[in-house]
């Protein structure tokens, strides 16, 4: 399969981006700033991030609306028309999480849902639609400072609040606008048609938005203590697993992979996702096994050095009664590294 590239690959390469595959896509890991200063950019001013490698699949019509309830975790009730809302696609036969989604109810009629760059052809098998990927770039201006980068595009698009979807025109082109991120830190993505995406990326950047590869996004979502699919979600991982059971409406009488879900809640869970923290600067990546008394307890699912803190940190599975506080070894190729069980996130966000 070929490697897709973003409709802001130019700008990426005109600023020395380091350029990488990510889920089918050649995306930017890194400017020639480093990811220290494009996380620290993130967690204290304003970052921006491309994240069009993610999938846009327009569901609409009159039936939009029970196609996708019927389909995901989550109960569409919950949100109006404006909104957005955190869900799941779940395989049927053992309530897998095939995809974390984030739905952009726009219009009456109207969807965008936004699964993850490799699995757009999967999520749109289950749910019908038109995947309008390739018509539109996403730029994610991430920050405490974010909205106020955006301001000087757009005054409008920047009021938009958490969770909340709106369409305007920036800089003259018709744009799609949802306070939503990836980073535990306040901020807005914004889909721009491709003819227009370097224009406003470049008018972002010069406003005080940072420009920020995928490796800081994963620093700042493995200190918020977000899932990835693939390590935190994914084949063999359910939600109540994954502690994100608060994505799944028990009061709709049906969405797929329901029966199952609901079996493995009245079996009980085996494993938890937890956090832990790890002293200094070697990491713990996924797949270190962890153990406790000498007998494997879980399995690192993601794991990096935190620029915020400081020192290493990891999200495990781990055997459902290991207590918060409680200490560990990682053994990372037979070292054995000590680290202590925490609730997550390791970085809330400021208030």
């Amino acid at each position: 399969m070929s490697v897709k590239v973003s409709p802001l690959d130019v700008v990426h390469r005109e600023l020395g981006a380091k350029m990488a595959a990510f889920g089918g896509w050649e995306m930017p890991i890194t400017y020639p700033t480093g990811t220290l200063i494009e996380h620290a950019a993130c967690r204290n001013s304003a970052a921006m991030f491309d994240v069009s490698h993610l999938g846009t699949v327009r569901v609409s019509g009159v039936n939009a609306f029970e196609c996708l309830q019927s389909a995901f975790t989550n109960d569409l009730n919950k949100i109006s028309v404006g909104r957005a809302q955190y869900t799941h696609l779940l395989d049927q036969f053992d309530a897998s999480v095939l995809d974390d989604i984030i739905v952009w109810w726009v219009r009456d009629d109207v969807f965008d849902v936004m699964p993850n760059a490799s699995n757009t052809a999967r999520v749109q098998e289950a749910i019908g639609g038109v995947d309008t990927t390739d018509t539109r770039a996403i730029i994610a201006v991430q920050g405490p400072q974010a909205r106020q980068v955006v301001a000087k595009a757009s005054p409008q698009a920047a009021t938009v609040g958490r969770f909340r979807v709106a369409e305007m025109e920036i800089l003259g082109a018709r744009c799609t606008i949802a306070g939503t991120g990836y980073t535990g830190e306040d901020g807005l993505e914004i889909a721009v048609p491709v003819a227009r995406a370097a224009e406003l990326w470049r008018a972002l950047a010069a406003a005080g938005g940072v420009p920020a590869g995928l490796g800081a996004r994963d620093t700042l979502r493995l200190e918020a203590g977000l899932p990835l699919h693939g390590h935190e979600l994914g084949d063999g991982i359910n939600p109540l697993e994954a502690g994100l059971e608060w994505a799944v409406s028990w009061d709709k009488e049906t969405f797929r992979g329901r029966g199952a879900l609901k079996a493995t809640k009245e079996t009980g869970l085996t494993k938890k996702l937890i956090g832990i923290t790890i002293e200094g600067r070697r990491p713990a990546r996924d797949g270190t096994s962890v153990l406790l008394n000498d007998e494997i307890i879980g399995c690192v699912s993601s794991g990096n050095f935190s620029p915020t803190l400081g020192y290493c940190i990891a999200m495990a599975f781990v055997s459902v009664d290991t207590p918060v506080g409680q200490d560990v070894l990682l053994d990372v190729r037979g070292t054995m590294l000590e680290g202590k069980v925490i609730k997550l996130p390791f970085v809330a966000k400021k208030k």
